[in-house]
């Protein structure tokens, strides 16, 4: 099988012939329909983020048909369409059994410690295989997988009331999808922060007031549309330093910033100001929960989290398309959401 691989730190994505992975009596393979470009896959191949060993096949945004099952699996069957849970874990350590297996003691994740789904081919454990309705495409199943997860478990780490307020910093696929997750758990008003119009156009269908950070200082903004008090929650889903301070300054009184977005150089904050005088919080979310994909599966049935206008480009599993996708995020320049199609 073709499958496109990190062969060094910096290097752009390789097209290699790999053997089509064997399957264990508990696991299922997969034929690859759609692959996420996440920016974390940017974050991987500038080695921002820790991947090992290398080479691997990067892409933990996966969504395809189960092609064959092991002897014991019996929750899936050859033919289903599935999406692809991207932690691959024990399911016994102290982290699993308490319902925090992202951070499992032997955890690996798809596409960074394991080969991922910039492939044609994928075997993974039945577990991490979630059934798709069929109104739901393997490019929307894909991006559910991780950037609209993340999105609901950072809302959840941030505890956001119905009748509490939220600023967006960041309108990719993870914002897009954190915008309308927001008004689904009652946000009074969501705020979203870019510096490109036409995402922040897409945000404003979604229901979001936008806020240009090309145009204005974000914080001053918020804070002026707010009548001076800030957001009671605040998602960084960019990683950048300036973004995620402006993420802190945004709040009100008691309130929380959650950072997502990933970055390797510290951040400064005014430690009375922004955070111990009005009490705030800053809080870190990893990765998202196998038991919080269900309910994501279910508001796409009922209309609650629209994904059509987030991918909004697909490209073949062709190593110069794919490095082009991710040179593009590298500048924060590129599309909503890319998915492969193999």
């Amino acid at each position: 099988m073709k499958a496109l691989r990190l062969v060094g730190i910096g290097k752009p994505l390789q097209m290699q012939e790999m053997p089509v992975p064997n399957v264990g009596e508990r696991d299922v393979l997969v034929r690859i329909k759609a692959a996420g470009i996440c920016h974390s896959d940017v974050h991987y191949r500038a080695g921002v983020s820790p991947v090992k060993p290398l080479p691997v096949t990067l892409g933990h945004e996966i969504a395809g048909i189960v092609e064959k099952v092991g002897s014991q699996v019996t929750r899936v069957q050859v033919g289903d369409r599935v999406g692809l849970h991207y932690l691959v874990t024990c399911g016994d350590c102290y982290y699993c059994s308490s319902g925090n297996e992202q951070f499992c003691d032997k955890g690996k994740m798809l596409g960074k410690h394991c080969d991922g789904g910039y492939a044609e081919y994928i075997a993974v454990p039945a577990r991490n295989a979630i059934p798709l309705p069929a109104e739901l495409s393997y490019e929307h199943g894909a991006i559910l997988m991780c950037s609209s997860a993340t999105s609901f478990h950072a809302l959840r780490k941030a505890r956001l009331k119905a009748g509490e307020t939220v600023a967006v910093f960041g309108t990719g696929g993870l914002g897009m999808s954190a915008v309308q997750l927001a008004r689904a758990m009652g946000a009074l008003d969501v705020y979203a922060v870019d510096i490109n119009a036409q995402k922040l156009k897409l945000a404003r269908k979604y229901g979001a007031i936008p806020v240009n950070a090309a145009q204005c200082d974000p914080v001053s903004e918020i804070q002026r549309l707010t009548g001076k008090r800030g957001v009671d929650v605040a998602l960084e889903l960019i990683g950048l330093p300036q973004t995620m301070r402006q993420a802190v300054q945004a709040l009100a009184v008691f309130g929380r910033a959650v950072w997502v977005g990933l970055t390797d150089q510290p951040v400064v904050l005014d430690s009375y100001r922004e955070v111990l005088g009005k009490e705030a919080e800053v809080i870190g979310s990893n990765d998202h929960l196998l038991q919080e994909l269900p309910l994501l599966i279910e508001l796409v049935r009922r209309d609650l989290l629209d994904l059509s206008g987030v991918v909004t480009r697909t490209v073949p599993l062709d190593a110069g398309a794919v490095n082009g996708a991710l040179d593009a995020l590298e500048r924060f320049s590129g599309e909503v959401r890319t998915a492969i199609t193999p």
